[in-house]
């Protein structure tokens, strides 16, 4: 083995690298039975309160609501998926994973702290073209024992200042993208169905993608009224809309005459 060869394989043994990991943590209780209270509350000149009891006994059934549900999203009209939610637990994920997550406005996140979290064993995430690729996976390698040594230098140096448990905050400006993070992350069904449209196409970044449809998988598993027809808008399309420029050729383009 030549030396190049054993450091690389002493680096692997000493940083981890991880890999993404999506799991449901909770969603509303009934939340189909919620959505078509919603829903008929609409177009119901009664109250709903006095038909909710019905829909949790099972007196009126799944497949009305059901029915009731999709028919009504068909036409266009959403809001009332808006009161039920779900909440995810995302870890083994990049920083520039998170950074685009929270352009996610309407939705809640609870994530690491870099600034209260030692980072001195930072774990990290290789993209897949680097990690194919024997000399850009040794540069990154490379790079990521560099960033981790920088950052444990700092933070001792600061440490030694009088900076104690506050030395993490001004030592993690040293931190890669590729930094592994973990973050809670809740969105009412209407956010995600954009967020699927978005995130579930080929044009977004590889991470989210994989990481959008885990989560899709979850919804469907749980809400299938709602989550059936979701993903990228061309699916349910049945045309690309990002135009010549971006589109992946996997669905033509719609007819401009």
């Amino acid at each position: 083995m030549t030396a190049r060869a054993e450091w690389l394989r002493t680096q692997e043994e000493n940083m981890s690298q991880v890999k993404a990991r999506v799991e449901l943590l909770a969603h509303t209780p009934d939340p189909l039975a919620l959505i078509y209270a919603a829903f008929r509350q609409c177009y119901h000149a009664g109250d709903v309160a006095d038909m909710w009891p019905r829909l949790l006994s099972g007196d009126i059934s799944r497949e009305k609501q059901a029915s009731f549900v999709e028919s009504i999203m068909a036409s266009g009209h959403a809001s009332p998926i808006e009161h039920v939610s779900f909440t995810f637990a995302l870890s083994g994920v990049s920083r520039a994973l998170t950074h685009q997550l929270v352009r996610h406005r309407i939705a809640s996140y609870s994530q690491q702290s870099q600034r209260y979290v030692d980072a001195s064993d930072m774990n990290f995430i290789m993209p897949p073209a680097i990690e194919a690729n024997p000399r850009a996976r040794a540069r990154f390698l490379a790079f990521m024992d560099e960033v981790g040594g920088a950052y444990k230098d700092l933070k001792q140096m600061l440490e030694e200042d009088g900076r104690g448990s506050a030395a993490c905050e001004d030592a993690r400006f040293v931190l890669p993208q590729a930094a592994a993070s973990s973050i809670v992350v809740t969105m009412n069904c209407r956010t995600l169905l954009n967020f699927f449209e978005h995130r579930c196409c080929t044009r977004a970044q590889w991470e989210i993608r994989g990481v959008a449809r885990s989560m899709l998988t979850l919804c469907r598993e749980v809400l299938p009224e709602v989550f059936r027809h979701a993903g990228a808008r061309c699916e349910r399309l049945g045309y690309c809309p990002e135009g010549e420029k971006f589109t992946c050729g996997r669905y033509p383009l719609p007819d401009r005459r």
